[in-house]
Formats: structure tokens, sequence, C-alpha cells
């Protein structure tokens, strides 16, 4: 069976009408350049002048995109998701902490969250980023394959160990483990680190996946690259394929530092790569040395997918395969296609709330500048609403 991405039904029986009116509230507010500028700008400005207004952004925005303040809260709604077959990542969604005392904090804080994903079997991932365990001028420097200073050369290796001891911690309870993309020009140390993990800890099952940003448009052949290499060297790649979330800062540097740009011409060229690294995945699982993560809000991408997969024999719900869209948005896709037998995991962040505000004003960004993405919620929203009037 395959999902029917139009029944709002299935998609929104987890919210209450009241819960549905402030979601077509905020996305049609999202929906306004103007008023999202505004909106953004009001908010910074509110927050370095300490005024009053947590309460307010938690009870709007911070609940349709995050999962709660703290680990336990965001464990309470991942456990609504579960009653509708639907997992969730657990992502710490604190960004912009700096420094090797803040670094070294942070581990304890992840392998935390990993032992409690551990006792719940609804919480099947959580989300690291590099960036937030190293310092960026570092990995650029990595990057470029210049020779490090001894001391620098002493504050990678601690890098290393902060990522390993994570994905040992997740190895050890069975957890997997998603290492976000980062920047094209600091990719490189990620991607090295990513391979040493699964390298270490993907003999048996995927339990480490690195990122893909199908954006830009070398990464197709990376991502097949990979491939080789892992069939190579006998582990199991776990391969997490999305768009990208760099666009516009990546455009902006090639411009200004004169080099061409890594990013895809135009969407139609991207949507392309896109589909032909998720079909590259999909022939690939047969041979046991793959692990597929698609993480999307594109309609047509997921049914390719779901539609490969029951053509193909390929169980709704093989454990090499999951689906991915972030929480508060795209249910539609979420849930009809956990409601279909598929595996799906939303990306839950947590965190307190004025730590997550860059996170929340890239969701209010994203859904102003991706066509069709909010009038598509809206629309959506308004059906269901309609649905349970009459």
């Amino acid at each position: 069976m395959l999902p029917e991405f139009d029944n709002t039904e299935i998609a929104f029986r987890y919210r209450s009408d009241k819960d549905l009116k402030q979601a077509r509230f905020l996305f049609a507010s999202m929906g306004s350049p103007t008023l999202t500028s505004i909106g953004m700008g009001f908010t910074k400005l509110a927050m370095a002048w300490n005024l009053p207004i947590k309460g307010i952004i938690k009870r709007t925005i911070f609940k349709q995109f995050c999962g709660g303040e703290t680990m336990e809260e965001a464990a309470q709604t991942a456990d609504v998701l579960a009653k509708y077959h639907v997992g969730v990542i657990m992502d710490y969604g604190v960004e912009g902490k700096e420094g090797e005392a803040e670094f070294d904090h942070a581990v304890p804080e992840f392998v935390k969250a990993i032992q409690y994903a551990a006792t719940k079997k609804n919480i099947p991932f959580i989300s690291i980023k590099v960036t937030g365990f190293a310092r960026f001028a570092l990995l650029e420097k990595v990057h470029t394959g210049e020779t490090l200073t001894e001391s620098e050369t002493a504050e990678w290796q601690r890098v290393e160990k902060r990522i390993d001891t994570i994905c040992k911690a997740a190895y050890d309870s069975n957890v997997m483990v998603l290492i976000d993309a980062e920047e094209t020009w600091i990719q490189k140390p990620v991607d090295i680190l990513a391979d040493a993990m699964m390298a270490r800890y993907n003999l048996k099952k995927a339990i480490i996946y690195n990122t893909f940003q199908m954006y830009a448009h070398a990464t197709l052949a990376h991502l097949k690259k990979e491939y080789e290499a892992a069939l190579k060297a006998g582990y199991i790649l776990g391969a997490k394929l999305v768009r990208g979330a760099y666009m516009e800062k990546e455009r902006n540097r090639a411009a200004e530092k004169g080099y061409p740009s890594p990013i895809q011409p135009n969407k139609e060229s991207t949507d392309r790569d896109y589909d032909a690294g998720v079909l590259f995945c999909l022939e690939h699982l047969k041979e046991g040395k793959m692990a597929l993560f698609i993480g999307t809000h594109n309609e047509h991408s997921n049914m390719l997918a779901a539609k490969y997969m029951e053509e193909h024999g390929i169980s709704h719900n093989t454990p090499t395969v999951y689906f991915s869209q972030l929480y508060g948005m795209s249910d539609n896709i979420s849930f009809n296609l956990a409601d279909a037998g598929y595996n799906v995991a939303k990306y839950l962040p947590y965190g307190p709330v004025k730590d997550v505000i860059p996170y929340l004003m890239r969701r209010a960004q994203e859904n102003t500048s991706v066509a069709g993405q909010t009038g598509r919620e809206l629309s959506l929203i308004n059906k269901e609403l309609k649905r349970r009037k009459l």
C-alpha cells in the first residue's frame, strides 16, 4: 500500500483543533516576507534586551517546531508521535557555543541523550553537528590540507576523541547517529570523521550516518565514491540524503572569494541529483553495505522512494531505510508514510528557548523562501479544519 499525501485526517490526527488553528496563523504569517522580517528583527532585539517574550515564543513558534526545553519534555512529545508509529531524532538544538570547555561539556550531554534514547523504542536516532565539538577555523584548516601546528594537532585529536566517545556510546546502546553536513569549505574534516566512525562501528549494522547535501553539484559523484570505499573497506555506508541548508551563504562566499559556486545552477538540477541519489542507494541495498535516510519535504522524492520499495519487494519497514521530515512541517508526508508501514522519524529539536532561537529563525526563513512550502502547509491545514467542521 502506497501513502496518500493528501489524506489530512491521518496527517493531523495528533493535533487538536486549537493546535491546527495556531499552526494556520503561524504559516500564514511566515508566508509574508515582510511580517517574517519584522518578527525576526523584533525577536532578536527583545532577546538582546531581555524583554519578557519567552512565553510568547514558547507558546507559538517554539511549540510548532520544537519538542520542549528539556530532553524529558521532548520525550513526552515523542510519546505522542509514537502512538502513530512515528519515531523521532533527538536533536539538541543549542547552537553557537564555542571554546574547548563548551565542546567538552557537550559530549556528556549527547551521551546522556543516547542512553535515554536507548530506553525508548520510538527514539532510534540522535543528531550531532561537528561544529558543536570543534573550532570552525580549525575545521577550515583541516579542510584545506594545511599542516597543523603541534597545538592544532592536539586540538584535532581532541575533536576526534569527542566524536568517537559519542559514536561508541551509540554503538554500545544500539542508537543510530546522524552526523549533519556543514558548509562545503569545512566538509572534508566532517567526512574524515564520519568515514572513520563508520569504518569502526558500521561493520554489522549502520549505526553512523554521514549527510550528503545534493544541492552541491559534486555530491552525487561523491556519494557513489563513498559507497565504493565502504564496499572495499567492508563497512556499511550510512547515507543521509538532504537537499541542503547553506545555499545563499555558499553562493555569496563563492562570489566574494572569486571561485565557482559549488551549488547547483537551479532547483531542477538539485531535484534531479537528489532523486538519482535516492535511487542509487535503494538499488544497492541488496549488497548489504548500504543504509538510507531520506530527509526531505519534497512529496515527489518521498513517493519515488516509496514506489521503488513497493515495486521491488523491499519491505516497508526494512531497518535500512528511513524517511524523515522536521517536526512541525510536512505532517502529510510523515504520518501517511508511517500509516502505510514505512519507517519514519521526525527531527525533534529541544533546548532552552533562548538557545534555539537561531534554529527557529531558520525555520521561519525557510518557510518564507521555499516556493510553495507555506502555501502547501496552509492548504492542508484548512482542508483538515473544514473536514472536521463538516
